[in-house]
């Protein structure tokens, strides 16, 4: 397998890192290939991502993603859009399962869903007007996007529990009524038990009712909003892992971004991109590098090697290596 690994922008640096160490552990043929994007880049040469370095990425299976700064500049092209884009990474895969020995905002940890995203159009299909006195952001759906979103969706449901919730606000937004319709014929095609809720309404229930859901299927922004939303249920953003695949390709980050506050300290959290390598292994089928990776990180927990923002006073670096060294030390025996 063939790894691009970006560290991208202020935390992403150090979680990165962390990451790789843990991906070396497990001692795998992997080849790594190094690419710098984002707003360092921006800043020192004028482009944040160029035509050379997509051509790079094509050339790669996956890749390894940290954080990224977008400025408030129009002319800053989106790192991550433009990789969803080209590289067609159309469905946005964000895990919410509790971790052992970490409370989230609700104390409960009978929960397990994941949320599908659409990950290509909808609100971020980036056809913009920016004008002195009005702006306009074009919302996208389409037939083909609506689809394939809902069969990945659907797919994932036959290996959990055959139920999907598709969350939608077809009651306001008339694109909606496509995606959700879309969405029940592929359900139905699949025999795939399905209900929907307003966007709205989903929001809050995921806090009150989080054991009710499965498979949650929604459009762009929405995912964007309630997965970032639910990482509360975990305990963090630091914790929240993401996969973006597509047919070809797959992109993993975690969900929280450049951190610019706390980035360089030391303290950020690196276990969402810890798990954004046993995502990784699930992807390629190697389900028990993945089992490792997962339980390392639950028995480093366990053992309160934590960053502060957990309420432990380990370092970034500290939970990359205790978690590398677990793994290690379960090679051996």
């Amino acid at each position: 397998m063939k790894l691009a690994i970006i560290e991208g922008d202020g935390v992403g640096k150090e979680v990165i890192s962390a990451a790789v160490e843990v991906l070396d552990a497990l001692s795998l043929e992997i080849e790594k290939v190094l690419l710098e994007l984002g707003y360092d880049k921006w800043e020192r040469t004028g482009a944040a991502i160029t035509d050379e370095d997509i051509t790079t990425l094509k050339e790669c299976d996956c890749v390894l993603f940290g954080a990224v700064t977008t400025p408030p500049d129009p002319n800053y092209k989106s790192v991550l859009l433009t990789i969803r884009k080209e590289l067609d990474v159309y469905a946005n895969i964000r895990p919410i399962k509790p971790l052992a020995g970490i409370k989230g905002a609700t104390g409960r940890n009978d929960f397990d869903f994941v949320i599908v995203r659409e990950n290509t159009e909808g609100m971020y299909s980036g056809i913009e007007e920016l004008h002195d006195d009005v702006s306009y952001t074009t919302r996208v759906i389409t037939h083909k996007g609506s689809k394939r979103i809902a069969e990945y969706a659907c797919k994932l449901a036959k290996q959990r529990q055959n139920r999907v919730t598709i969350v939608h606000k077809s009651n306001v937004l008339k694109s909606d009524k496509l995606f959700l319709e879309t969405c029940r014929s592929v359900a139905d095609d699949a025999g795939i038990t399905h209900n929907d809720m307003l966007v709205d309404s989903m929001a809050y229930s995921l806090i009150t009712s989080p054991q009710k859901y499965d498979v949650v299927v929604t459009t762009n922004l929405f995912g964007d909003i309630l997965s970032d939303m639910s990482a509360a249920l975990v305990g963090s953003l630091g914790l929240a892992p993401s996969a973006n695949i597509g047919e070809r390709y797959a992109f993993f980050e975690p969900v929280h971004g450049s951190a610019p506050d706390i980035a360089g300290k030391g303290i950020a959290n690196p276990i969402a991109a810890i798990l954004c390598v046993k995502m990784m292994m699930e992807w390629r089928g190697d389900t028990k590098s993945a089992s490792l990776v997962e339980d390392a990180v639950n028995h480093v927990i366990g053992q309160g090697i934590i960053t502060p923002e957990l309420g432990g006073t380990s370092s970034t670096k500290d939970v990359g290596h205790a978690v590398a060294e677990y793994i290690k030390l379960q090679q051996e025996r």
